[in-house]
């Protein structure tokens, strides 16, 4: 791997660690945004588990997503799930009851949410190679057949 290679990955890596990290102290002490998009997302949905138990697993969930960012062999699973995680802020931003604008925060937060998502992207493009073995590996591991080779060295042995 490049060095630009490596140097933008930790990059990358980097700032999507800082963003959930950072977020976690607001999520796990109950901070007034936090509750307030929690807690609309609870009335918008009917569904009661929004807040304050979907505030701690998506705070969980994003603490675990920093942690495999920040482990070179479990990067893209860290990636994929800061995808996914803000796959659903962005939704709930766009066509749910948030709104862009939280409480007089400029569109802060679904900007750091779009910047951690092309992040994550980003992350996946430069270690295609590396989805290609582990996609592999899932296949046939489950019995189907495919092309792609499956390299040695990813700790598992099927």
């Amino acid at each position: 791997m490049s060095k630009y290679k490596t140097y933008v990955l930790w990059l990358l890596s980097t700032y999507i660690a800082f963003v959930f990290v950072q977020s976690l102290f607001f999520k796990f002490t109950g901070s007034a945004e936090s509750i307030y998009i929690f807690s609309t997302l609870r009335d918008w949905s009917g569904i009661s588990l929004f807040e304050p138990t979907g505030r701690w697993v998506v705070g969980m969930a994003e603490l675990l997503a920093s942690v495999l960012l920040l482990i070179p062999r479990l990067r893209i699973f860290g990636a994929a799930l800061a995808i996914g995680i803000m796959t659903g802020a962005i939704f709930f931003h766009l066509f749910g009851p948030i709104g862009i604008v939280i409480m007089g925060d400029g569109g802060e937060l679904f900007a750091l949410a779009c910047g951690v998502w092309i992040s994550g992207w980003i992350i996946l493009a430069l270690s295609a190679n590396e989805v290609r073995q582990w996609v592999a590996f899932v296949l046939r591991a489950a019995g189907l057949r495919t092309s792609l080779p499956v390299r040695s060295d990813l700790g598992v042995q099927i």
